[in-house]
């Protein structure tokens, strides 16, 4: 169910827990917006609105019916040890989602009750002025954090542990009984119902499974939202693919024989960063020549030569969303007759696959509607056998925070979710691959293809292509 079904169904007190008291709970965490104030300072992406985080809160406490909840952030990785290629923190992503903010050694904790009000607490660090000196200007606890999630009660980080072993003593109360949702920046053993007893104890789920109370992973909540996409998130999403697609256009208008792809990478890479997209998504994928058939390739080393198609695999990340969209191009400008027949065996099989989505379908179905085109179509192209022989990665992935976001595959597609299309063919023998990738949002109706300013036709691309050869040829003169 669309999220925004979901906080509509609150207000009509529908469903299952207390929507009366949940929805006095948004309500209230809504009085305490901030007009003009940034989680997320100075990022061209600005602030996840207020509404869209308490909705997001409302959504999972009724959701969970009964229970705690605690997620955890992100922690600043090592400037030294951990060589990030970025900055050294980039926030959990499921604390972002219910929080909108940034701050590292942060804790959310969300109380469901079916007897009594909702709780949101949120912990953040003291703010230290020597380490602001060296790092930069911190949130910590007050009213402005308060302003900017929409969370009244917002205490010093210090106090977890405290407030965690006073909750734990009351480990027989059926609020407790009803569970610990753990998530965010968890340590892996400590996410399920079997905790290692050497988790650090201010995750609390050791003590708390010691003492009978069930201990469940918040992840199966929080992708079941992340699932079908908010207004904001779909702002978000368009923008990162937008930037991707024009990323894509200066690539193609670039490229000539004898640039190196780690070239073609600067292009895209400084085409994100000159848009607002603050990282990649992924390392981006450049493959040329025999490059090009391998799927995960990223070193981006290669010379590349008169003839060879390059396959461009790349996606920006705005605002923590990131875009996922892949062109393979004729390096010379123009597809031979052979990377031509492929490629527009390729083309066929994802329209396929994009005309036939709508609400309902699911993405296995999608999937073999594109294999089903291929094996059609093949004729004589890859030898005996079918050319989907050599289609050998799966069609679809949802998309959204991550590049193969959270979600289950077997759920039927809804409108709000986005998910990639992207048949491949890949023949090493001959140092020919060709994958092209779109980003899709399921609507009412069918699809809408994100990701329709990167050219894709034969015809589209080979137009690009001559047209930058012409600028390179009127700048030489």
């Amino acid at each position: 169910m669309p999220l925004t079904v979901e906080i509509r169904a609150l207000q009509n007190g529908s469903g299952s827990g207390t929507p009366r008291v949940r929805t006095a709970l948004l309500a209230c965490a809504l009085l305490s917006v901030a007009s003009g104030a940034s989680a997320q300072v100075g990022s061209p992406a600005g602030a996840v609105p207020v509404d869209r985080l308490a909705a997001r809160r409302a959504a999972l406490l009724e959701a969970i019916g009964r229970g705690v909840v605690v997620v955890r952030s992100a922690e600043e990785r090592n400037l030294e040890g951990d060589y990030p290629q970025d900055s050294d923190f980039r926030q959990d992503n499921d604390f972002f989602y219910l929080t909108g903010l940034e701050s590292a050694g942060a804790a959310l904790v969300l109380v469901a009750r079916t007897d009594g009000p909702d709780e949101a607490i949120l912990y953040l660090p003291a703010r230290q002025p020597a380490k602001e000196q060296w790092t930069g200007e911190a949130l910590g606890p007050g009213a402005e954090a308060a302003a900017l999630t929409g969370i009244a009660d917002v205490r010093p980080a210090e106090r977890f542990a405290e407030d965690m072993a006073r909750l734990r003593a009351d480990t027989a109360s059926p609020l407790w009984r009803g569970g610990l949702v753990l998530g965010g920046a968890v340590p892996p053993a400590c996410r399920v119902r079997a905790v290692e007893p050497r988790c650090d104890d201010a995750f609390v789920g050791p003590a708390l499974a010691a003492a009978g109370a069930e201990v469940r992973s918040l992840a199966p909540y929080v992708a079941s939202q992340r699932l079908v996409k908010d207004a904001d998130e779909l702002k978000r999403l368009r923008r990162a693919i937008d930037i991707t697609a024009e990323a894509q256009r200066e690539a193609m208008r670039s490229a000539s024989p004898g640039m190196y792809e780690y070239e073609l990478e600067a292009v895209i890479e400084y085409t994100f960063r000159r848009r607002g997209a603050e990282r990649v998504g992924f390392p981006s994928i450049v493959g040329s020549g025999p490059n090009s058939t391998v799927l995960h390739y990223d070193k981006n080393r290669r010379q590349t030569r008169p003839g060879d198609l390059v396959v461009m695999d790349i996606g920006a990340e705005y605002g923590y969303y990131t875009a996922d969209v892949t062109r393979t191009i004729p390096v010379s400008g123009r597809f031979t007759p052979r990377q031509r027949a492929i490629y527009e065996l390729v083309l066929g099989a994802q329209q396929a696959a994009i005309d036939a989505i709508r609400p309902g379908v699911s993405v296995q179905e999608l999937e073999e509607i594109a294999r089903r085109y291929m094996r059609e179509h093949s004729g004589g192209l890859c030898g005996d056998s079918s050319c989907d022989r050599y289609f050998i990665h799966g069609l679809s992935h949802w998309l959204g925070m991550d590049v193969h976001d959270v979600g289950a595959y077997d759920r039927p597609l809804a409108p709000g979710m986005v998910l990639t299309v992207e048949p491949g063919v890949y023949l090493p023998g001959e140092g020919l691959g060709v994958r092209i990738e779109d980003d899709v949002l399921v609507t009412a109706t069918g699809g809408e293809v994100l990701s329709a300013g990167a050219p894709r036709t034969v015809a589209a691309v080979e137009a690009l292509m001559a047209s930058g050869a012409r600028e390179r040829a009127a700048g030489a003169r």
